[in-house]
């Protein structure tokens, strides 16, 4: 059972972080009481895997006293649970600049005079807990795509490619209705249409006949290679903001010829340039 606490100032980091880890397929419990947390473990260490990776966020929202937190972790060591603790920290110009952006309030706003008085009581209170931690990362100057690569770099299973943003291609047809859980959309209905040739008209974007009568004339290689352009120079950029799946859907009448083929070439391009890709085609078995 791997088990990560995550802990740390106000303002660091510790939700983002949190959000990342989730991607590399860790169980994120947010703010559990500390009494609970060997309790959590033992039912992680007896399950069938399903709780192997955990990750657990604490913080001063539990209370000021953090003795209970070290007696649970004395617990963990008792029972043999291997425990690593992250600890996310940052200069307080930065939690300030984050905090006024935001307009939230500090968790320890009411017990001091400032937001400088309440960052300072925060970090005298998690000093015993951040010299326990084996990994400290400071956020100060750091963006999200170095947050996510770092965090790839400690924890993830399988190198740092695991845990990078997952890209899903998929064709459908517009007359059957927009995928509403794509994040772009590309229409192909321009292109030649195999349905109007009685010999295609029962195959699909996947079978040769059909690929080679969409990609005839150019159109649609021009077509691929301008997408490319766009889709290639985009992907980089999303997973620099942290998003962790990207959906590409390509449509065009029915969802059977054209868009299935572009869709099929375009993650053939994608996969090329190692990225984790997915293929599906909505709407291949409608009428």
């Amino acid at each position: 059972m791997e088990f990560v606490i995550i802990s740390g100032l106000s303002g660091a980091g510790k939700s983002k972080a949190a959000s990342f880890m989730e991607d590399m397929d860790f169980f994120c419990v947010d703010n559990l009481p500390a009494p609970l947390i060997p309790k959590f473990a033992e039912l992680g260490m007896a399950g069938a895997g399903e709780y192997g990776r955990v990750v657990l966020v604490t913080d001063v929202r539990g209370g000021t006293n953090f003795d209970s937190l070290f007696r649970a972790l004395e617990d963990l060591e008792g029972m043999k649970c291997a425990y690593r603790i992250l600890f996310m920290d940052a200069s307080d110009e930065a939690i300030i600049k984050r905090y006024k952006e935001t307009r939230r309030s500090h968790p320890l706003a009411e017990e001091a005079d400032s937001l400088e008085g309440a960052i300072a009581l925060e970090r005298r209170m998690l000093a015993p807990l951040r010299d326990r931690a084996e990994y400290i990362i400071d956020t100060s100057g750091m963006s999200t795509a170095q947050l996510k690569g770092e965090l790839r770099r400690l924890f993830a299973k399988g190198g740092s490619d695991q845990g990078r943003m997952e890209v899903r291609v998929s064709s459908f047809g517009f007359k059957h209705g927009l995928p509403m859980e794509a994040d772009l959309v590309f229409d192909v209905r321009f292109l030649p249409n195999p349905y109007y040739v009685a010999t295609l008209r029962p195959l699909t974007g996947l079978d040769a006949g059909v690929r080679e009568y969409v990609f005839s004339g150019g159109q649609a290689q021009e077509y691929l290679k301008r997408l490319w352009d766009l889709v290639g120079w985009l992907l980089p950029r999303y997973e620099e903001e942290g998003k962790s799946a990207l959906i590409i859907a390509v449509g065009c009448t029915g969802g059977h010829h054209r868009s299935v083929a572009i869709a099929h070439a375009l993650v053939e391009k994608i996969r090329a340039q190692g990225w984790p890709v997915a293929e599906s085609h909505r709407d291949l078995g409608r009428n």
